[in-house]
């Protein structure tokens, strides 16, 4: 497949924009049917809202305030009035408002002036739903009521309309997170074209996948949360999944091979990587599908929508992207240099060499760091309490904050989350009265009936995120209500919040338990080892924990939230540790696999434990990271989407990353591989016959000069040093059959060390030579089982008996 991508690039690349273009402009046409849809079966709010939709089956659109405050005298003045009055008149008059129920005039207008008299609100209710009421005419509606504004008398406004025109410029997140991403890719390549080409995969992965679910939308249920995240998930796995390649297909290029075989290496290697990587991506967001929390089906169809068109980007787009470009996705330094000095053998970097050599030689000292470190960033998360957000939590400088602190200190904090018993039987006004009576209810006012059914209004006396809240419709629901004999239930906002948050807390260990079971068996296939997916289920677990703790200083306690501009603390929103978890299973399996692999490979070769853990991670730390910085700069972008929901996961999911990729894989995996040794390989016999076989990324092709293997093959391996002991680095090193043909050719790490492939048992040359040293080359005698073999070089000898 990736051969034919590559020769009919300009096909595939047609092919992909028509898809881009044709999808935009038919979701374009067709316009979004976002809905936020809380389906909670067998709980009380669910019932009430149910009764509430019988008895009022025409209930209005949205319905946003209007709250002022005058700083002397009482709003009742004819000053004022005259002021405010003719502007509420105005706005009813606009179209597509349906009315609006202010102070001055009605019964119950009285009852929307404050006991003091220097606040009121008036309530305009919409003819159409938030996200369907032109932003034009709520724009027009806040101007007009700011417009009142005079010294002495401040006009705020409240309501998810409202919301909507204080939100960012639409795409400013996706924005600054691919400029992000664009600077470090360019700092990693030093090359514009090579820095593009995961961008634009990103950018057609996520467009694709965006376009296609918002054409759903008019099929299913999807919150307007889904394509938020489905574009930060995709921005990050799209550029992620194409650095993977194209850093492979770079290193074939530099070590001699022609374009076209270097991307098809490349796509035969990490290209599968990448589907497996995707594969579980989908597989981790489906998980959602465990809770059974209809909210969270859109999200999982939107987020794993876009995670298939980013992975087919990467595998059939990239490789025609890369015969379009040729080498030009390597540097000009590079390109000049391999013009003048030819291939270069594959080495790793002289920082991940040596940190990988510290590793190993203190693997207890960094295990316990890095545990120390994830223990302490995971404390906060024992006092997490999930709830809701609310306009409560806005910036403060933003008219919704305003009108929403306005109405809890003209009206009791409890104002701004009013609770609905909805009763459909039993003595109304004895319920009112008893309701009225008990400890945390600061007024209530009984609706008129209609259908058999009246609604009581309930305004606590705590905020609608207080924890006292929630102790009240307990209270309401098991003693209250019981009491009275009335056949009632709690609903309104507040109330379905708390319930949702329970039936969260309730199905998050089944959750859990599903996917770190199902990372588990997948790793217990890739890696033929029952202790490599045992560890990584354990630092999945601590990565969650270490980030959640971040979530809960950060948001809930309000550490940094005025640097960050993200308004005020409160609780964690309900739906985000099941999103955070599918999202963070899913990423640092990627990590896991590309880091764990190349140890996998190593180990096959050496049977060397300490080896194939140095080496794996000193050749791989540099991409794992990179990748990381990516993700950690595309999801804290998101910060300025606007959307408290979006922010919040942004920074949870950008501390899960960081935390998993800098820590976790580069320092406490490799350290407790080097302390558990060669048991990280084990598995027994039978479960190794029944287990089936799948290859995550199979070794590239042996060249057409390669000895045939008779017998099994093996390798050679150990360190270079000079006389006094000292590692030496840039070493090559090769391997000769007993007629002299080149066998293998490798360059030793920064640690000196090196390994070279055997094809058979044998007797062959090794030949050894660096720059200011001399040549040293010695015959080797090859079993079945690897050899250790170290050599000494010394400056200014050459051992040119052994080499002829």
């Amino acid at each position: 497949m990736a051969r034919w991508c590559y020769r009919h690039r300009l096909v595939v690349l047609l092919l992909w924009v028509g898809a881009l273009f044709g999808l935009g402009f038919a979701a374009t046409t067709a316009g979004t049917d976002y809905a936020n849809v809380f389906s909670l079966p067998n709980t009380d709010s669910k019932r009430a809202y149910d009764q509430m939709e019988k008895a009022f089956p025409d209930s209005a659109g949205d319905t946003d305030t209007v709250v002022w405050k005058v700083a002397d005298g009482s709003v009742r003045d004819a000053s004022v009035r005259s002021r405010i009055q003719p502007v509420l008149d105005e706005i009813a008059g606009m179209k597509g408002v349906g009315q609006v129920a202010g102070p001055y005039r009605g019964e119950r207008g009285a009852a929307q002036i404050s006991r003091d008299g220097t606040i009121a609100y008036a309530q305009i209710t919409f003819t159409e739903q938030a996200n369907a009421v032109p932003k034009e005419l709520v724009q027009d509606v806040v101007d007009t009521a700011q417009g009142a504004e005079r010294t002495g008398l401040q006009v705020e406004l409240g309501g998810q309309a409202i919301q909507r025109v204080q939100e960012p410029p639409t795409g400013l997140a996706e924005m600054v997170g691919i400029l992000a991403a664009a600077l470090v890719l360019f700092l990693a390549f030093g090359s514009l074209f090579a820095m593009l080409l995961p961008i634009g995969i990103a950018v057609f992965g996520v467009g694709t996948g965006l376009f296609s679910t918002q054409l759903l939308s008019h099929t299913t249920d999807i919150p307007d949360l889904a394509p938020l995240l489905a574009t930060l998930i995709g921005l990050g796995v799209g550029i992620d999944y194409a650095l993977f390649i194209v850093t492979r297909h770079r290193r074939g290029l530099l070590r001699g091979l022609e374009s076209e075989e270097s991307a098809v290496v490349a796509l035969n290697t990490s290209g599968r990587a990448v589907l497996f990587a995707g594969g579980t991506v989908c597989i981790a967001l489906a998980g959602m599908l465990v809770t059974n929390l209809r909210f969270l089906d859109g999200v999982v169809i939107g987020t794993s929508l876009t995670v298939v068109f980013s992975v087919l980007a990467a595998t059939t787009l990239l490789p025609a992207l890369l015969g379009l470009l040729g080498t030009r996705v390597l540097s000009r330094r590079q390109r000049r240099k391999l013009a003048e000095r030819g291939p270069e053998p594959e080495r790793a970097s002289g920082a991940a060499a040596r940190w990988s050599m510290s590793v190993q030689r203190r693997p207890r000292t960094i295990a316990v760091l890095a545990l120390a470190v994830m223990a302490v960033l995971a404390l906060p998360v024992l006092s997490l309490h999930l709830g809701a957000t609310d306009q409560g939590n806005d910036d403060g400088t933003t008219t919704t904050r305003q009108a929403y602190d306005l109405l809890a200190e003209g009206f009791g904090p409890g104002f701004n989350g009013p609770l609905q018993v909805v009763v459909t039987g039993g003595d109304t006004d004895a319920l009112a009265k008893s309701i009225g009576g008990t400890p945390g209810v600061a007024a209530v006012a009984a609706l008129p009936p209609a259908n058999g059914v009246t609604v009581i209004q309930v305004v606590p006396t705590t905020s609608p995120q207080s924890v006292k809240t929630d102790d009240l419709i307990d209270t309401l629901r098991d003693r209250v209500i019981p009491d009275a004999g009335a056949s009632a239930h709690v609903g309104g906002v507040t109330a379905v919040s708390k319930d949702f948050a329970t039936i969260t807390g309730d199905r998050l260990p089944w959750f859990i338990a599903t996917i770190i079971g199902l990372g588990f068996l997948l790793l217990l296939i890739a890696f033929r080892s029952l202790v490599v997916p045992l560890t990584a289920a354990l630092m999945n677990l601590i990565a969650a924990a270490a980030s959640f703790g971040v979530l809960v200083a950060v948001f809930q306690w309000g550490w940094g939230l005025e640097l960050l501009g993200l308004g005020k603390e409160g609780p964690i929103n309900a739906f985000l540790p099941v999103i955070m978890l599918s999202l963070l299973f899913g990423l640092s399996m990627d990590y896991q696999v590309f880091l764990v692999s190349r140890m996998h490979e190593e180990w096959v070769h050496t049977k060397d434990n300490a080896r194939a853990v140095r080496v794996g991670l000193a050749e791989t730390g540099r991409v794992i990271n990179s990748a990381a910085l990516i993700m950690v700069c595309v999801f804290l972008a998101f910060v300025l989407s606007g959307d408290a929901g979006a922010a919040m996961a942004g920074v949870g999911l950008a501390a899960a990353v960081a935390l998993d990729a800098f820590i976790l894989r580069t320092a406490l995996v490799p350290a407790a591989m080097h302390l558990l040794g060669n048991s990280n390989w084990w598995l027994p016999a039978a479960l190794d016959k029944r287990l089936p076989h799948l290859a995550v990324e199979p070794a590239e092709e042996p060249s057409g000069d390669a000895a045939p293997v008779r017998g099994g093959a093996s390798a050679v391996h150990g360190f270079v040093r000079d006389a006094e002991g000292e590692a030496v680095d840039g070493a090559v090193l090769t391997l000769l059959s007993k007629g002299g043909r080149q066998l293998d050719r490798v360059t030793s790490l920064a640690d000196g060390s090196y390994i070279v492939s055997v094809p058979a048992p044998g007797t062959y040359l090794l030949s050894a030579t660096a720059r200011s040293y001399g040549t040293r080359a010695h015959h080797v005698v090859v079993t079945d089982e690897p050899l250790v073999h170290d050599v000494e070089l010394v400056q200014g000898e050459v051992d040119a008996d052994a080499v002829n």
